[in-house]
């Protein structure tokens, strides 16, 4: 993620796994998120307010996992110095 002085944005690269790339509607993306946005869960409340689809691929955040640069991740983990982050749904054996 780069780092803009207070005020601006942000730019980070998002990737969507499984259910919540099919309701977002794409596999990845870059975004220009708002520099206040500190960590997942802000991330999450920002991406819902983005339009429909988001909307509903987040109207359950507690259910939503994350991983910044491939490492597991709570919604309170600071997104500072991220290079990607990721969403998916919990995950299930079989």
């Amino acid at each position: 993620m780069t780092t803009g002085p207070a005020g601006q944005t942000t730019k980070i690269k998002l990737r969507y796994f499984a259910w919540v790339r099919e309701r977002v509607g794409k596999a990845e993306e870059e975004i220009e998120a708002p520099a206040d946005i500190a960590t997942i869960a802000e991330l999450m409340a920002w991406l819902s307010g983005r339009g429909e689809q988001y909307a509903y691929a987040f109207e359950n955040p507690k259910v939503i996992r994350a991983a910044i640069d491939r490492n597991h991740v709570r919604a309170e983990a600071r997104i500072e110095g991220a290079g990607e982050i990721a969403f998916f749904p919990p995950m299930t054996g079989g």
